[in-house]
């Protein structure tokens, strides 16, 4: 039982730290990426100095100025300074719901990346080991659900401030996730209803192998690209980021955290971020075959031009992890690229495209999907 207990808790601290560090690598991206599209240096001045290591400062003291340069040391700055910001709570704020809301936040954030899966089941010390926190049978529903929660805390924290624009930014987000929330579930049934399951494990497997003429992988974008488009249109409005940021709107009514400083605005800016990284993993998952590589089998690479490489079981299940942090991130990577390209939606914009658009062609992915079973059956 202690084994098992372990190894439970080596592939939380697995997930947890994955999630955490692709968060945090966001902060530098964001500065660095939209820098470059907007022909800037970009952040290049966080970095410090160690005057007590002797002959050895001078090289690490180089070092870390180069490396600060690069503006990769910002993100450690940035935590530095709202942890030692003050905490501020406005008079007129309810002091127990103006606490609880960014917790709330971040943990159903969190929470979301119990049951999707970052790689194959490993076999070690003669155990079957899932690269899963826990294996849920209603895995997708479950996700769902959590990211629904979840705008609880933001509704929260606008309306628990005591700040006439706090609390529009927190019914703006209810609001917009009326706009996009059924949109979002409904186009998800097209690959639920292709898959077969709402085990996001058997949706990932049902996504090995090759189709078309035997060399085009079996990812469910090709059977499933009106749902593809919708979702990740959908999930963008959670994110609650340009341009869907309606919730934040800075030009205009600062957003639902204007009455937080300290961690716990740190803990708002989190959310974001790892919501980017939920919709990433996400549409990897769900789209883009998850941890599955290309010609890939458990027992090697099986080419369209009939060449034959095997691997080892380690080799498979370690490829398998590089191929889902590399989707992971070429999509966070996406998705910042738009953030920095588009403008923000007006707001009845916002409820055309989800109310007129995204949610009629949702509908006309389901219908096409049944034809096409039953025609294929």
């Amino acid at each position: 039982m202690w084994v098992d207990l372990a190894i439970k808790v080596g592939v939380c601290g697995l997930v947890l730290g994955g999630v955490l560090n692709f968060a945090g690598m966001q902060t530098w991206l964001e500065r660095k990426q939209s820098a470059l599209m907007q022909d800037r240096i970009g952040a290049n001045r966080a970095y410090f100095t160690i005057r007590w290591l002797g002959p050895l400062g001078a090289p690490i003291n180089w070092l870390l100025r180069k490396v600060g340069s690069l503006g990769i040391l910002n993100a450690l700055a940035d935590v530095l300074k709202l942890f030692t910001k003050e905490d501020f709570i406005p008079v007129t704020a309810d002091r127990f719901l103006h606490t609880l809301a960014p917790f709330l936040s971040v943990l159903f954030a969190l929470m979301a990346f119990i049951a999707i899966p970052i790689g194959p089941t490993v076999e070690l010390w003669g155990r079957q080991i899932p690269l899963q926190v826990a294996n849920i049978n209603a895995g997708l529903l479950f996700i769902l659900a959590l990211a629904s929660i979840g705008i609880y805390g933001v509704i929260l924290g606008g309306m628990a401030s005591g700040n006439n624009l706090a609390t529009l930014g927190g019914l703006r987000a209810a609001s917009q996730m009326l706009g996009y929330e059924i949109a979002l579930g409904v186009s998800l049934i097209g690959i639920v209803v292709w898959a077969g399951s709402l085990d996001l494990q058997q949706i990932v497997a049902k996504q090995g192998g090759v189709t078309l003429w035997g060399w085009l992988p079996a990812w469910g974008v090709f059977f499933q690209p009106i749902g593809c488009l919708v979702f990740m249109t959908a999930a963008l409005a959670e994110t609650k980021r340009v341009p869907f940021d309606l919730p934040e709107g800075e030009p205009e009514i600062i957003g639902y955290f204007t009455e937080y400083s300290g961690m716990k605005f740190g803990l708002f800016f989190l959310t974001d971020f790892v919501e980017v990284v939920l919709v990433a993993a996400l549409t990897t998952t769900l789209f883009f075959g998850g941890w599955q590589v290309p010609w890939l089998a458990p027992d090697g690479f099986y080419f369209p031009w009939h060449a034959i490489v095997p691997v080892s079981h380690l080799t498979y299940v370690a490829l398998g992890v590089v191929s889902f942090t590399i989707k992971v991130m070429a999509f966070i990577w996406f998705f910042m690229l738009i953030r920095w390209t588009l403008p923000r939606f007006r707001y009845d914009q916002l409820m055309h495209l989800g109310w007129k658009i995204l949610f009629p062609l949702s509908l006309v992915n389901i219908v096409l999907t049944g034809i096409l079973i039953v025609a294929h059956a």
